[in-house]
């Protein structure tokens, strides 16, 4: 009786810690997530450029006056389309109009003085060197009238080309200086092409060569992809932006697009760059060339990386660094992983 009621405590104590044991089992199953894991692999990708810009034409003129003066009139506007030798502005001419009318008389002067010198001469009352100085000074004079009459031209605007009207600048009644642009205006004849002005970063402008091909989107035309070359590169960056300008030249086919359209481009540079592919799914909080994953070394734990984005392409993340010395990233389960999370494989 006694050995009864000494055992039957020891068995309720033992039924006890053997339920602790196993909620203790419990609770720890619940807390694993489960996640895929795939090997993390090198691998070559071709650097990948995305940018986007504005269309416009290859031939941009800035027009402007060779001299200086009040504008008398400005016979276009923002958006107009001119024709090649049309009359665009005009600066007053009272001022050119003076100009060339004093030289002219500075003409007139000079020679009548050379036809005196030369009738002295003849009367032995002039020297020859007299009528030399008074020959140069007819010559002087004549120059004078050249520069002054090629001013006045100059002191209206025609169109260069078939074209349209981008920007203007000054209106009637402003000064406008010597040089300085009035209007700017893209060339879109036949012949002319068409380019994708676009911004490039310090890393995305040294990968890229003209030559390299691209693949643009234009807003204006859903759905439909077209075909360019990378024509020009800028050699300084824009003092405003910081970034570096880069010419796509755009093969439209039978579509029509306008100046100002807002189109995208992937360009494929022509080098190629070692690091590693991982499932586009891995890929946390990715903003620009920056991303995070996690990543895991046995199987059992995971840790957080920053990982830095050579390109994304058909689903694939190509990842220049970040992922050095880990073997695997998780490719499904990582939404809800943190740090402490402990994980089964799938």
């Amino acid at each position: 009786m006694r050995n009864l009621l000494f055992l039957l405590p020891l068995a309720l104590l033992l039924q006890a810690c053997g339920g602790k044991t196993n909620d203790k089992k419990s609770m720890l199953a619940a807390d694993t997530i489960p996640v895929k894991l795939i090997p993390i692999l090198s691998d070559t990708n071709s650097n990948q450029v995305w940018a986007s810009g504005l269309l416009s034409t290859e031939n941009e003129a800035r027009l402007s006056f060779k001299i200086g003066g009040v504008i008398e009139s400005v016979l276009v506007n923002e958006g107009d389309k001119v024709r090649s030798g049309q009359l665009l502005a005009t600066l007053k001419s009272t001022e050119i109009a003076a100009q060339v009318q004093q030289v002219q008389l500075g003409l007139d002067k000079a020679e009548r003085d050379y036809q005196r010198a030369q009738n002295l001469f003849k009367d032995s009352v002039a020297t020859l060197e007299q009528v030399q100085n008074a020959k140069t000074g007819v010559d002087i004079a004549r120059q004078n009238l050249q520069q002054v009459q090629f001013n006045q031209q100059y002191a209206k605007i025609y169109a260069p080309a078939d074209g349209f009207i981008v920007k203007k600048i000054g209106n009637a009644g402003e000064l406008a200086g010597p040089g300085s642009p009035l209007l700017i205006m893209n060339a879109a004849s036949a012949s002319s092409k068409w380019v994708l002005r676009v911004g490039l970063a310090d890393h995305d402008w040294a990968i890229l060569e003209k030559g390299n091909r691209a693949t643009v989107k234009i807003d204006a035309f859903p759905g439909k992809q077209f075909t360019g070359i990378v024509s020009k590169k800028s050699l300084a960056a824009d003092p405003v932006s910081g970034s570096f300008e880069a010419e796509l030249q755009i093969s439209f086919g039978n579509e029509q697009p306008a100046i100002g359209m807002f189109g995208t481009a992937g360009i494929t540079a022509s080098g190629k760059t070692a690091g590693f592919s991982i499932p586009y799914e891995s890929l946390l909080e990715a903003n620009g060339k920056k991303g995070f994953v996690f990543v895991s070394d046995d199987r059992r734990t995971v840790k957080k990386v920053e990982v830095i984005i050579a390109s994304i392409a058909n689903n694939t993340a190509y990842i220049a660094s970040g992922l050095e010395g880990h073997a695997f990233v998780v490719s499904a389960g990582s939404p809800y992983l943190s740090e402490q999370s402990i994980i089964t494989v799938k």
